[in-house]
């Protein structure tokens, strides 16, 4: 890919990427910002309000493990330029809408063409992502963190960890690995994988941990550590039934891994499903526990405590 010349005029180094985040919220903000301050350009997709605010202000972190900092970003309202990579950051709720900023034609074309990497919950998406933009440029991924947007712009990363698991067996592996590298600089943990085997594993380990702590935070409206003492029976049986629902689809689940590590969690530690609850947003209900359900019958295997707690949130919040 050609070189493109950064804002200070000089040209980019074969070690700095072009990366743009679509979905410059608390996940996106936050790798937007570490990839600017580490040397590479990064472009910011949203809305006119936003991408303004962007241009004019940067981001702003907070955040214990990083520091705090501004970075400057590019910010616009769509994709006019072939990149090295767009980060897929926006919740599933907003996909659809959101990918109209991200046309297959500025991806490029051929073997340079930029890679899709999604970082959302859930475990259907990459397929509809591959049927847009060619299945060879799709690579998807899972993020560990806990990182919120206070206001466009200004970032606040309360865990004490950021890691991204990367995959995609159609990508070639030095343009996963190159990308990985721009992460690690940034100060990520990053583990890459080729192995088509290992992309159902990536993403349902990340679902067999997401899907109880979503669902019982916010069916009580109580922060983890109150889930794993006050309601601890339905804590076990739903993890339980994820693990089996998961090693049907090929992740080697662990229910007793997955219960020390809620165990090991910040005992205020609160879902984003619960704070898109309490804030009145659209939930990823359909795409974290609807996803559960049709992979359960696919699978023929019963999953009686997480239809019921699906059932329950969704009756919540109409």
């Amino acid at each position: 890919m050609r070189r493109p010349r950064r804002e200070d005029g000089g040209i980019m180094t074969n070690s700095e990427l072009t990366v743009a985040v679509l979905g410059p919220g608390g996940v996106g903000g936050l790798l937007a910002a570490l990839l600017a301050r580490s040397g590479h350009r990064v472009i910011c997709l949203a809305g006119d309000d936003t991408a303004r605010a962007l241009r004019e202000h940067g981001i702003q972190v907070r955040s214990r493990q990083f520091g705090e900092f501004t970075a400057r970003v590019e910010a616009d309202t769509e994709l006019r330029e072939p990149v090295d990579a767009v980060l897929v950051a926006v919740k599933h709720t907003a996909l659809e809408a959101a990918l109209e900023r991200v046309p297959a034609k500025a991806l490029g074309d051929g073997a340079e063409a930029g890679l899709v990497v999604p970082l959302l919950n859930g475990v259907e998406h990459p397929a509809a992502l591959r049927a847009r933009y060619g299945g060879e440029h799709v690579a998807p991924a899972v993020i560990r963190v806990e990182s919120t947007r206070v206001a466009p712009g200004v970032i606040e990363h309360s865990s004490p960890f950021a890691e991204v698991d990367l995959t995609g067996a159609s990508v070639p592996r030095e343009r996963l690995d190159r990308l990985a590298g721009a992460l690690e600089s940034a100060g990520l943990r990053v583990r890459v994988s080729a192995d088509g085997n290992d992309e159902a594993a990536t993403l349902w380990a990340k679902m067999s941990f997401l899907t109880p702590f979503a669902l019982l935070t916010t069916r009580y409206g109580v922060p983890l550590g109150e889930v794993r003492t006050h309601h601890r029976e339905e804590l076990v049986a739903l993890t339980e039934e994820i693990t089996a629902v998961s090693r049907a689809c090929g992740s080697p689940a662990d229910a007793a891994a997955a219960l020390a590590r809620y165990d090991a969690f910040p005992p205020e530690t609160r879902s984003s499903m619960q704070r898109d609850a309490e804030a009145g947003r659209p939930l990823e209900l359909d795409a974290i526990g609807g996803a559960l359900l049709r992979a359960a019958e696919q699978h023929g295997v019963a999953v009686p405590v997480a239809a019921r707690l699906i059932r329950e949130v969704g009756d919540g919040v109409r």
